[in-house]
């Protein structure tokens, strides 16, 4: 086998002679060159498609991971917002509590009822300011808010407490301090001291006032207290007996009817029999007698006396 190599440049020619193997070698490269290329083509072929799934397969494992953390992320806020939400109740039954107490001690006070009206929201107003969206945004400052809301609600129901217990003791004081008539209407008949007595004539002591008036009219009590005697007694007729504590006891007598039984607790101003003339009487009246450790003392020191 002759192969003839001709030179452009030189405008010439060479020849060479091929021997048998050598010309076999040229036809193994000749033939090679094709099915290389073919199966090169090929294992990149399937390198790419291989590269491909590791990608495909990396993509599928990062959105995944992502998922999860949405949902993560999901379930923190909602176990969060569960949490404040909780918080927020508890502050509303709070206030709820604390505007019963203060329509408590508005009552006791008795304060002038537009002057703290806790059935009423309060009146608020003012220009409006704009905020940073920030200032509010972020849930630890909702915290902070709801933590220091709690505190201010804390503080005031301690001193309303404080004032509560303070009020208290004056209303029992108050309760329990002996002041005013023992009726609702009538007048003075008999006062304390000597006087002449009506069934025999003779100078007698009276031991308390005497005050008349209608038939089945109102006896009140005029302070709390208990009921240590209710029922018929010599003299008295029909009686009514309070201690009041602190060693004062009145007595209500010759009612027409007691309203009340032994070992009940009475308010100042509660009606405790209905007037009549029971017992030692010439008509219709309530005999008011007022005992200091046991001793009797003049009513009208007490009948008189502002109350509290």
């Amino acid at each position: 086998m002759k192969i003839i190599v001709i030179s452009k440049r030189h405008n010439s020619t060479r020849s060479f002679n091929v021997g048998g193997w050598t010309r076999a070698f040229l036809s193994i490269c000749l033939l090679g060159i094709p099915i290389g290329s073919y199966l090169g083509y090929h294992k990149l072929l399937k390198n790419d498609k291989n590269i491909d799934s590791s990608i495909t397969q990396a993509w599928v494992s990062a959105l995944d991971k992502q998922e999860q953390e949405v949902k993560d992320v999901k379930q923190e806020a909602e176990r969060k917002l569960a949490a404040l939400t909780l918080r927020v109740a508890e502050l509303q039954a709070r206030v709820v509590r604390l505007d019963a107490l203060g329509e408590r001690l508005t009552t006791m006070a008795k304060l002038d009822k537009g002057e703290f009206d806790f059935s009423r929201v309060p009146a608020l107003g003012g220009p409006e300011l704009a905020l940073d969206d920030e200032s509010l945004a972020s849930q630890n400052d909702l915290q902070l808010l709801l933590g220091q809301l709690g505190a201010k609600i804390e503080d005031r129901q301690q001193q309303l407490d404080v004032l509560e217990a303070l009020l208290a003791k004056r209303k029992l004081q108050s309760d329990v301090f002996l002041a005013g008539r023992p009726i609702k209407s009538g007048w003075m008949s008999s006062k304390f001291g000597r006087r002449t007595d009506p069934f025999t004539g003779r100078i007698a002591w009276h031991a308390g006032v005497d005050f008349a008036g209608k038939q089945g009219s109102d006896i009140v009590s005029v302070a709390a207290g208990v009921v240590t005697w209710s029922g018929e007694r010599y003299g008295y007729g029909q009686m009514v007996e309070v201690n009041h504590g602190n060693g004062f006891t009145t007595r209500y007598a010759h009612c027409k009817e007691n309203l009340v039984k032994v070992g009940d607790i009475i308010k100042k101003g509660q009606v405790i029999a209905l007037m009549g003339s029971s017992g030692r009487s010439t008509g219709p009246h309530v005999h008011f007698e007022v005992y200091k450790h046991g001793r009797a003392v003049d009513p009208s020191t007490y009948i008189h006396r502002a109350s509290r």
